[in-house]
Formats: structure tokens, sequence, C-alpha cells
């Protein structure tokens, strides 16, 4: 396959547009240019192509993980299946997403921390931040870990109470709606309810 046309990316710094005689434009790095000695005219073998095609592939792969992680922060598998979506093979996709872990650009390990410190602040307890975790995608043996980081429950649990409560938790409907809301937030039916005991202590020492 002649090469019929090789020319600088105007939308790129460091790429190259290469027009092949079918037509087909491949998007090369300069790497590649000097790696396989490309030129205008030159006379691809089918190997060489292959071979030129799955390495520019692979450098088009981590230009975009790149991209897209210095946007936001995401888990390694959020990565990945980003990059599958926008139409990255499933190897390359991977591969990227492993080139960005090693050079320490990718961090399960401090993503899930960061994500079990935001959702904490906002007082959701464990079981939440769990799910959470789970639907990123971060391996579950980074959890125990990153939970550290979430704030003690009888605290959190206590604000919450102090912040939503509406009156009096004799009354089983408020009792009902408070603990309700609790534990759609995450935390245990035995501290929700040590809380609400807690607060009903509160109440009847500040005005027994």
């Amino acid at each position: 396959m002649r090469i019929l046309e090789l020319k600088p990316s105007r939308r790129k710094k460091g790429r190259f547009l290469l027009k092949l005689e079918d037509e087909t434009i491949l998007r090369v790095t300069e790497d590649e240019l000097l790696r396989f000695s490309l030129r205008p005219g030159m006379e691809l073998g089918e190997e060489e192509l292959e071979a030129l095609r799955a390495s520019a592939g692979a450098s088009a792969a981590k230009a975009a993980a790149a991209n897209i992680i210095g946007a936001r922060a995401l888990s390694k598998k959020e990565l990945t299946s980003r990059l599958v979506k926008k139409g990255t093979g499933q190897a390359d996709a991977e591969a990227a997403a492993g080139w960005l872990e090693d050079i320490g650009a990718l961090d399960d390990a401090a993503y899930a921390a960061a994500l079990v410190r935001h959702y904490g602040g906002k007082g959701y307890g464990p079981a939440r931040v769990r799910e959470e975790l789970r639907r990123r995608g971060v391996d579950r043996e980074l959890w125990d870990g990153a939970l550290e980081e979430l704030p003690e429950a009888e605290d959190t649990l206590d604000a919450l109470i102090r912040k939503k409560c509406r009156g009096d938790l004799t009354d089983p409907r408020e009792k009902k709606r408070l603990s309700d809301a609790l534990l759609r937030r995450g935390f245990s039916w035995s501290d929700v309810r040590a809380a609400m005991a807690r607060y009903t202590e509160m109440l009847e020492d500040d005005y027994g």
C-alpha cells in the first residue's frame, strides 16, 4: 500500500495525517513517523501496514485517555468503558488506562478515597458510599482503605437529625419519616436507632 500524502495535523500538535492510496487516512505520531521511516510515495507491506495501524490505534487511545482523565477524575474501569464507547477497541482502551496508571496519572486508591470524602461530607453512610464505589468500578480490595476517610457515623447522624427532625420523635410518623431518610442515606438501622435515642435523650435533658 503506497503513501500518497503525509502532512502535519492542523488540529493537534505532534500528529500527522497519512493518506494511503485506498483513500484511508491514518493519524500517526512523530514517534511513528520516525520509527517506520514514513514518507510520501513509500510502499508499505501488509505486515508493516498492520503494525502501523496497531501503533497508531494505541497512540490515539493514549491521547484520548489523557484528555478524558485531564477533564475529570475516573476509575480505571470507568475510563476504559468511556474509551470503548467513543470507539476505541477494548484492548487499546485497557492498555491506555494501564499506561496512565503506570505513570501515576490514574490512581484508583486515591480516587476511591476522594469519593468517600465527598459523599461522607454530604452526609452519606457506609452502605451508600460502598454502592457508589461499586457503581464507579472501584476494585473491592480498595474499599476498606478508602472507607477510613468516612466520618464517624455517630457524628454525622447526630448532625443530620438535628437538621432534619421536624418535631417530637415520640410521634411514630415523624420517627418513621426520619429513620427512612437516614436508612436511604446508607446508615445501618442500629446506628439510626441509637442516634434517635441520643436525640430524644438530649431533648429530655434540655426540657426536663
